[in-house]
């Protein structure tokens, strides 16, 4: 159960990427006052906790209601993974994250907690595709359960991160949050590259 939770909070970590958020968050919330960006930080990451572990109780059986196999969701789960990572690698945000139509949309409005930062910056397809993914590798039900608390745990700390933004850009700087940035992105490489060969094994030992 506890290599469960600390594969899932890295891998779920990794993909939410908060050090690659940090810029869009602050551009979205350049006129806040700092404690309204403060709450919006952690409203926005339970909220997006919540639609992931929605996604955790429901998504694997609505997969399957379509007709879709659990190898095919592994590999196309992993592409999706491998194409984040690549822009992480690269230091450019990934569109399944959000556009910048989306962006100047999100400065006209008053909440943007929901959208577009619950989902799909903190919430998007790559963290949905991981969530099932690991729901799949799930063998036993401490394993399953193990699931939640680290999606808890992993966005109340992207919230703090979130929060402390100017903070943390100020000490690291653009260059550190981008060589944090590529590191992450190594590693959710490595991570989707598994995920696309326990699909293959799974596919063709079915």
């Amino acid at each position: 159960m506890i290599a469960t939770f600390l594969l899932s909070f890295c891998t779920l970590f990794t993909i939410v990427n908060p050090m690659g958020a940090l810029g869009p968050f602050l551009s979205m919330t350049a006129a806040y006052s700092t404690t309204k960006r403060q709450q919006t930080a952690f409203r926005a990451s339970w909220l997006a906790a919540v639609v992931l572990c929605i996604v955790a109780l429901v998504g694997s059986f609505f997969f399957r209601s379509l007709g879709l196999t659990i190898p095919a969701l592994r590999i196309a789960g992993g592409i999706l993974l491998l194409l984040v990572a690549i822009d992480m690698l690269n230091v450019r945000r990934p569109r399944s994250k959000g556009t910048t139509e989306e962006d100047n949309e999100a400065a006209q409005r008053e909440d943007i907690a929901v959208f577009p930062l619950a989902v799909p910056l903190l919430a998007g397809p790559g963290a949905i595709a991981t969530i099932l993914v690991l729901v799949d590798r799930s063998e036993h039900w401490t394993q399953y359960l193990a699931i939640f608390p680290s999606i808890i745990v992993t966005c109340t700390v992207v919230g703090v991160i979130l929060s402390k933004a100017q903070l943390i850009v100020k000490i690291l700087g653009q260059i550190g949050v981008n060589i944090l940035s590529r590191l992450m992105g190594l590693v959710l490489a490595s991570t989707a590259v598994q995920f696309i060969l326990d699909g293959l094994k799974a596919g063709l030992l079915h």
